[in-house]
């Protein structure tokens, strides 16, 4: 692994991370049981990485680790949490086709990346147009931009909110952003179909918290691989998330 920590020990750098981050670190442990719920997501997300993607906001490199098992050649991870950017480091540390370093989207260093890559992260960020603009400069030209963000607003939860979430999208306004940051969006789904009236029961109304435990286990044993293969034939009409894919213009 290579680290390029140069901006770590210069905190004023530094964004601020929105929310609680070490709700954030909680939440993504609690849900690292959901094997089958990444699984999907991780064959949803792959053929567009290319041979060395750049993933932005990587958190406990749960995607990354199978990313990496299903092969490919190199790949860039990124973190503002210190915390998990250490995590990270260590975590990855003796895995030669990785690179962790520390990236502020709003002042990227060139680069010429396969894809830029961002899973549950984009709806983090005030600026998202901006940030999706990065990708002019990490990425190579006719490259890919993988994004998967929380759906739909009247969804948005106190849990959300505690989370660091600015909004959730749906296809109409996560193509609008794509578009205006420049980009030419290949296709915008919904994906998870069951997952937004359990999100919307669940976080919105009884305002609980997602955790580890019977539930979850539960739910991805049984729903999700049901929700998977059902979604491999259609395209469903609403979802508990977008999933974007979209081309950087050749120059």
């Amino acid at each position: 692994m290579t680290a390029t920590s140069g901006h770590r020990t210069d905190e004023s750098q530094r964004p601020a991370v929105l929310g609680d981050s070490a709700l954030q670190s909680r939440t993504l442990e609690s849900l690292a049981s959901a094997v089958n719920y990444h699984d999907w997501l991780t064959a949803l997300t792959f053929p567009h990485l290319g041979e060395h993607p750049l993933e932005l906001g990587s958190g406990l490199g749960d995607y990354a680790l199978r990313w990496l098992d299903l092969g490919v050649p190199r790949l860039t991870l990124t973190e503002a949490d210190p915390e998990r950017l250490g995590r990270l480091e260590e975590q990855f540390a003796d895995e030669d086709r990785v690179d962790v370093r520390f990236l502020d989207v709003r002042q990227p260093e060139p680069a010429s990346h396969s894809a830029f890559v961002m899973v549950n992260v984009l709806e983090h960020i005030v600026d998202d147009v901006g940030a999706l603009r990065a990708a002019h400069t990490l990425v190579r030209p006719g490259g890919t931009v993988v994004v998967l963000v929380p759906a739909f607003p009247f969804a948005l939860s106190r849990f959300d909110r505690a989370v660091g979430h600015v909004r959730r999208y749906t296809v109409r306004s996560l193509t609008r952003v794509l578009t205006e940051a420049g980009l030419t969006p290949a296709y915008v789904r919904y994906v998870n179909l069951p997952g937004l009236p359990a999100w919307f029961l669940g976080m919105r109304l009884l305002r609980m918290t997602p955790g580890e435990g019977r539930w979850v286990s539960l739910w991805d044993r049984y729903v999700v691989p049901r929700a998977r293969r059902w979604e491999s034939r259609h395209r469903p009409a609403f979802g508990q998330s977008v999933l974007a894919v979209a081309r950087v213009a050749g120059r």
